[in-house]
């Protein structure tokens, strides 16, 4: 359980930064480029901020700790994106290299904030056991004596 939820937490803010600052980065440019709207990237992580809460709020329905799922901070990287869509507007490629690098750099930065309330994973093991254990860690029985009498 330690090995899971130290696991847990090392994989959701590595994968997710990485996945969740393109998706924003991605789905953002793509829209501003093609409506022309500033201030839209910020609009996009204010929705994703309340869809994620809405799965924080699932996990823990289903009986995960409440600091399973840490709410990523949206955000902040997201006006960098406005602004820099804002300050190169003339030029498509530069906010999508310029935009795109601030949110990939900013993004894990800002989240590693999310990182510091997170409870010691070996406490979460101890209240919250998963209720069955991996293949590799059932126990196996002991094989000794078993041809002492042939």
């Amino acid at each position: 359980d330690y090995i899971f939820y130290t696991d847990w937490q090392w994989t959701s803010f590595v994968v997710f930064s990485v996945s969740q600052s393109t998706m924003l980065a991605v789905g953002a440019v793509y829209y501003m480029l093609f409506t022309g709207v500033p201030g839209t990237a910020t609009y996009y992580a204010t929705i994703m901020t309340i869809y994620t809460w809405v799965a924080k709020g699932a996990w823990f329905a289903l009986g995960y700790p409440y600091d399973f799922i840490v709410v990523p901070v949206w955000i902040p990287s997201a006006m960098l994106l406005d602004l820099t869509y804002w300050a190169t507007r003339r030029n498509k490629h530069a906010v999508i290299i310029i935009g795109g690098t601030l949110v990939g750099l900013s993004f894990p930065l800002f989240n590693m904030v999310n990182l510091l309330p997170v409870r010691d994973p070996l406490e979460i093991a101890f209240k919250y056991p998963r209720p069955t254990l991996p293949a590799y860690m059932t126990p196996i029985e002991p094989q000794v004596g078993k041809f002492y009498n042939s």
